[in-house]
């Protein structure tokens, strides 16, 4: 079984790290002083405590690595679209794409049956990109639990963590599932196979759609935008609003919305990557967090006053750090 992990930082740094640490046949896909230092001196895995390095093969040109069984795409939702060209040298007939994307997937209407079957979403697929150039039926969904840190070139930090729900878009439980549920489990990994991925989907997308704008904007860290009164009511009104749209998509929620506001308020001082890449002048994934539920309430119509607000405010926020075109 041939993986590559196309966009190795953090998250597929990790995941990289453990599969070639349980000696699976994995490539990486990675660019700059990152890649130059996994050729140099292979992968430096930091995991609890304990620092281990392993040789792997890490290249910035897909075409050198051949076609895969798994082509695991672990990159920010808005830089997938650019590359989609350059990752079909690792596609053959019975590739599939496993989508570890933050954010409403593109992939979202497909297979999910009724009136809106095959609904495409601008917000995170801008000119069906994605969807024609990779297929939805290639695609398994992934939703990516662990957090990590590149801290530096070659040096991925583990910082908690260690599952990656998988989903088919119709809920089977298909082999292809199984299989690369059975590859990360060798590798220390949870993996299971949900038969309802996209309510999981919804729970993690429901802090990030109202976390990450917020902290970005006001700088606070999630125990402080989770408790002060002003912002946790911003947070709750967004994601009453989003839970109106998923439930009429037929998502069901495991939790009520103050719990989950909560438990962010648990995590304790975390800046939220979208207030990290801010701070860092990276690009910031605001379409496939909060825009694409922007549209998702003007598919179902459903109003979205709060989200509509954040949404412009977190927009010429970045447009003027000029990171958000």
């Amino acid at each position: 079984m041939k993986i590559c992990i196309f966009g190795a930082g953090a998250i597929g740094g990790y995941m990289g790290a453990k599969l070639a640490e349980a000696g699976a046949d994995v490539s990486l896909v990675a660019r700059g002083p990152h890649l130059e230092a996994m050729r140099a001196k292979g992968l430096t895995l930091i995991e609890e405590g304990e620092s281990r390095t392993f040789p792997v093969t890490a290249s910035d040109d897909p075409a050198a690595l051949g076609v895969q069984d798994y082509v695991i795409v672990t990159l920010k939702a808005h830089s997938v679209p650019p590359v989609v060209h350059k990752m079909q040298p690792l596609i053959g007939p019975q590739t599939t794409i496993v989508s570890g994307v933050n954010g409403v997937p593109w992939w979202y209407f497909h297979k999910i049956g009724g009136a809106r079957e095959g609904t495409r979403l601008a917000s995170v697929d801008p000119g069906d990109v994605q969807w024609n150039g990779f297929g939805p039926d290639r695609v398994l969904g992934c939703v990516v639990y662990p957090a990590a840190e590149v801290i530096e070139p070659g040096v991925v930090k583990h910082i908690e963590g260690n599952r990656f729900s998988l989903g088919e878009p119709d809920g089977s439980k298909s082999e292809r599932a199984q299989r690369l549920s059975e590859a990360l489990g060798k590798a220390g990994l949870k993996a299971p196979v949900r038969p309802k991925l996209r309510d999981e989907i919804w729970v993690k997308l429901w802090g990030n759609l109202s976390f990450n704008p917020i902290s970005a904007l006001t700088h606070a860290t999630l125990d402080v935008l989770c408790t002060d009164p002003g912002t946790r009511a911003v947070a709750r009104a967004m994601m009453l609003e989003a839970q109106q749209i998923a439930e009429s998509l037929g998502v069901t929620f495991p939790i009520d919305v103050d719990r989950r506001i909560d438990g962010g308020a648990a995590v304790g001082a975390h800046r939220t990557s979208m207030l990290q890449d801010l701070d860092a002048g990276r690009p910031m994934e605001i379409d496939a967090l909060i825009g694409s539920v922007q549209e998702l309430g003007r598919v179902t119509g459903t109003p979205t006053p709060t989200i509509d607000t954040v949404l412009a405010l977190i927009q010429l926020r970045g447009r003027v750090a000029g990171l958000y075109r």
